[in-house]
C-alpha cells in the first residue's frame, strides 16, 4: 500500500498531497516572487523565530529525504521531497531579505559562464 507522506511545515499526514493545501501549489503554475511570498505569508513568522541556522538544517534534512526519494521513492514521493526543498528555499530567502527571482536572474541567458544554452563549458568532471 501507499506510505503516508508528512508536509515538513504543517506536519500534516496524508496519502496524497494534495490533500495539503501546501502542496496544492504544485498543480498550478507559480511565479518564484509569488511562491516565497505566499511561503513568508504561511509560514514566515515561524520561520523566522526558528532562525537561519534552524532553516538551514531543515532545509538540510529536506535535500537527504529529496536524496532518498530519488533513490528508492516513487514519482508522488519525489515531487512531495521537492516542494519541501523548494518551501525551504523560499523560506531561507525571506529570512535573508533576498528575492528567488533575483537569485535565478542570473541564468536568464543560459549557462552564467558561458552564457549559452545548452551550456557549453567544458565538464569540470571530464577533466584530468
Amino acid at each position: 500500500g501507499k506510505s503516508a507522506l508528512a508536509c515538513s511545515h504543517c506536519r500534516m499526514l496524508t496519502i496524497r498531497m494534495s490533500a495539503c493545501s501546501y502542496f496544492q501549489l504544485y498543480r498550478r503554475v507559480v511565479h518564484l516572487d509569488d511562491f516565497q511570498s505566499l511561503m513568508k505569508d504561511t509560514y514566515g513568522l515561524r520561520d523566522t523565530e526558528r532562525g537561519l541556522a534552524a532553516t538551514v538544517a531543515w532545509l538540510a534534512e529536506e535535500f537527504g529525504e529529496l536524496a532518498q526519494a530519488v533513490r528508492k521513492g516513487t514519482r508522488e514521493e519525489q515531487l512531495h521531497e521537492l516542494g519541501d526543498v523548494l518551501a525551504w528555499v523560499a523560506s531561507l530567502a525571506a529570512q535573508l531579505d533576498l528575492s528567488l527571482e533575483e537569485a535565478v536572474d542570473r541564468f536568464k541567458e543560459g549557462c552564467p559562464r558561458c552564457v549559452s544554452s545548452p551550456c557549453s563549458c567544458p565538464d569540470a568532471s571530464m577533466r584530468s
